[in-house]
């Protein structure tokens, strides 16, 4: 079975063009690098490339393994940065959702400061008008929620972002404003 390092030594063979050197890359000492493409070489059926010739000449199958090793390793090396970045906390996803439509006003804002701050974190945002998204938060699919309608669910704490005062709007030729304690002691009613 091919592993990772076999594919690596392939590899650091091709750019140091001899085993001396090769294994000096690869911190090994020659002999254990001649050990490691003798027991691939074995375990394939194949030779990898012909002995004792400067530069190294690749056999197809040391090509065909050469190819497959420049495609996997820059993947390997780019996954290997990503969750090292995770595992920093500098990169990652934010999945949230919003409620309230009129929460977009200020939250638009505050979203582009945290790109400015936090670039290699991708942010998803959904609307809470096309799902359940307090559930959805409970079930641990998104990472937070903006909600004007707490609910009583377990696993949520609920965190204040700011005093809300609704205002009515009215016309000036409206009664209310001309007499505004009568809808203030009437409406919103209280059950």
């Amino acid at each position: 079975m091919l592993e990772i390092r076999h594919l690596k030594t392939l590899h650091a063979l091709r750019e140091a063009d001899s085993l001396v050197e090769a294994a000096e890359r690869l911190h090994l000492t020659q002999s254990a690098l001649s050990h490691q493409f003798k027991e691939l070489e074995e375990r394939l059926g194949m030779q990898l490339f012909v002995r004792k010739t400067k530069p190294i000449r690749f056999t197809s199958a040391g090509l065909r393994l050469l190819q497959l090793a420049d495609a996997t390793l820059p993947l390997l090396r780019g996954a290997e940065r990503d969750i090292a970045r995770l595992a920093g906390g500098t990169a990652g996803r934010l999945h949230m959702a919003i409620e309230c439509h009129s929460c977009f006003q200020w939250l638009m804002p505050t979203i582009d400061q945290f790109r400015d701050a936090w670039h290699e974190v991708e942010l998803d945002l959904a609307s809470g008008f096309a799902f359940a998204p307090l559930p959805a938060l409970a079930r641990g699919d998104l990472d937070l929620v903006v909600t004007s309608d707490p609910l009583d669910l377990a696993g949520i704490t609920y965190v204040p972002l700011f005093t809300y005062e609704a205002m009515l709007a009215v016309a000036n030729q409206h009664p209310w404003p001309a007499n505004p304690t009568w809808y203030r002691k009437t409406w919103p009613r209280k059950p």
